[in-house]
């Protein structure tokens, strides 16, 4: 099974991206974690550049949706909601609506900021963006406040209550992807 997983953050030591890198340590076997790093390259969304085929970046991260059994994110809160760069990408992976690449696609949000809330606000935004696309928004939810305090000076986490979490996160996820597939 393919997970493909997204951070919100574009920043390079993101506590959203340790976490999934710490989700792919997690991981059983079987159950195979790719981290996306494409949200940086793609241009501004335009509908009069939505056209078929799109620009290469948006095709790539299309086409890296479509080929997954799920998508696992993980978000940061920016003033109050879902950072810029992702909610783009969203936008574009949104089109055509009927037949976008996360139709039908059980996804997971988790939320991780500094502050004591651990960005639900943007996961809630997430989680109503990705309905509205049609995908399958599982019910795994984490919220991880003051994320700097769960990570060693390595950027690894060390927090054993997050990392039990962020397994039964996935595992929701899984079940969501394997509900899907025996009802196919």
């Amino acid at each position: 099974m393919r997970v493909l997983a997204i951070s919100g953050s574009l920043r390079h030591d993101s506590n959203n991206t340790a976490l999934l890198r710490a989700l792919r340590e997690e991981a059983p076997e079987g159950i195979e974690v790719d981290i996306c790093q494409g949200l940086k390259v793609m241009p501004p969304y335009d509908q009069d550049d939505d056209v078929v085929p799109g620009p290469e970046p948006v095709e790539a991260f299309r086409e890296l949706v479509r080929d997954s059994d799920a998508v696992f994110f993980a978000t940061p809160e920016y003033n109050s909601s879902v950072p810029g760069a992702l909610k783009n990408a969203l936008d574009w992976a949104s089109r055509p609506l009927a037949t976008n690449a996360f139709r039908n696609k059980p996804v997971a949000v988790i939320g991780s900021s500094a502050g004591a809330f651990g960005g639900v606000w943007a996961a809630a935004e997430l989680r109503k963006v990705l309905g509205a696309m049609g995908a399958r928004v599982t019910e795994a939810e984490l919220s991880v406040g003051h994320a700097t305090e769960k990570f060693d000076d390595a950027g690894h986490l060390a927090d054993d209550d997050v990392r039990a979490d962020l397994r039964a996160a996935l595992d929701t996820l899984v079940a969501a992807v394997l509900d899907r597939a025996a009802a196919a």
